[in-house]
């Protein structure tokens, strides 16, 4: 729940000022043992969902985080799991929650049963310049619709046949999407080109797709980050959750927006 949605429970008098209090506090901050310390109120306060990342963590550790955050919020989501986590945190609190699984992009979100997700009206594109790059997309994408931003996704469009972008970003700029989210590897030439083709801001993400002299998105970041189309902003290599979460909060400002205009 937003401070917004706070601020409107309050004024309807659905919560009253002491439930509104303890709501908006914006220190709190969770221990779990000596394993990790979650902020609470960062949805509320950001807009961005727990995001937990797998990596480096044992299988008993991410089932404590989990139930622990779920204490405190309605979901958490976990990313760059492997198969042996996923397998363990489905078996061990699949009765007590609902889990979406995303195996490609290795994203498991867990909510509590009465969590429902409320729209945004922000719009967002993923375009992916080859069929590899779509984990690192599918990433993105999870975030930016966990965060109630609609995406729009088109797969395997890259500079080899660049054509096969075109459709696809007619569609998007027809949907009026509010930002656009670009993908790719080996020299990261996609980002630049559609940046140079619409109106829309563009967060290129480098993928580590690519091998020989400047392999592992080293070559795909520093094409993006010498892009000559203004524009284009760039995330790291592989970085699916930093760019869903900057999309929807960009896409989401705008809606917000566009929903106060059409209020009036």
């Amino acid at each position: 729940m937003g401070l917004r949605d706070i601020l409107t429970k309050f004024s309807k008098g659905e919560i009253t000022i002491g439930e509104a209090e303890k709501l908006i506090k914006l220190t709190t901050i969770e221990k779990i043992d000596e394993i990790a310390r979650f902020d609470t109120n960062r949805y509320m306060r950001k807009g961005i969902p727990e995001i937990v990342l797998a990596e480096g963590k044992t299988l008993e550790d991410l089932v404590k985080i989990i139930i622990k955050v779920l204490e405190k919020t309605h979901r958490v989501i976990l990313c760059r799991l492997t198969d042996e986590q996923l397998e363990f945190i489905q078996k061990n609190i699949q009765n007590n929650f609902i889990i979406n699984v995303n195996r490609k992009a290795r994203v498991l979100v867990v909510k509590k049963k009465d969590f429902i997700l409320e729209q945004t009206g922000g719009k967002i594109g993923i375009l992916a310049a080859g069929t590899s790059d779509i984990p690192v997309s599918e990433e993105a994408r999870v975030i930016a619709e966990e965060m109630g931003c609609t995406v729009t996704v088109a797969y395997d469009v890259g500079v080899a046949g660049l054509h096969r972008v075109l459709n696809s970003l007619k569609e998007m700029i027809q949907k009026d999407v509010d930002v656009l989210i670009v993908v790719a590897g080996r020299e990261g030439a996609l980002p630049s080109v559609v940046t140079g083709l619409v109106d829309i801001p563009v967060i290129g993400v480098p993928t580590s797709i690519g091998y020989g002299l400047g392999e592992k998105g080293v070559s795909a970041l520093m094409g993006m980050l010498q892009a000559c189309p203004l524009g284009l902003a760039v995330v790291n290599i592989d970085g699916g959750v930093p760019a869903g979460a900057m999309a929807a909060l960009i896409a989401n400002r705008i809606a917000k927006a566009r929903n106060e205009v059409t209020e009036k």
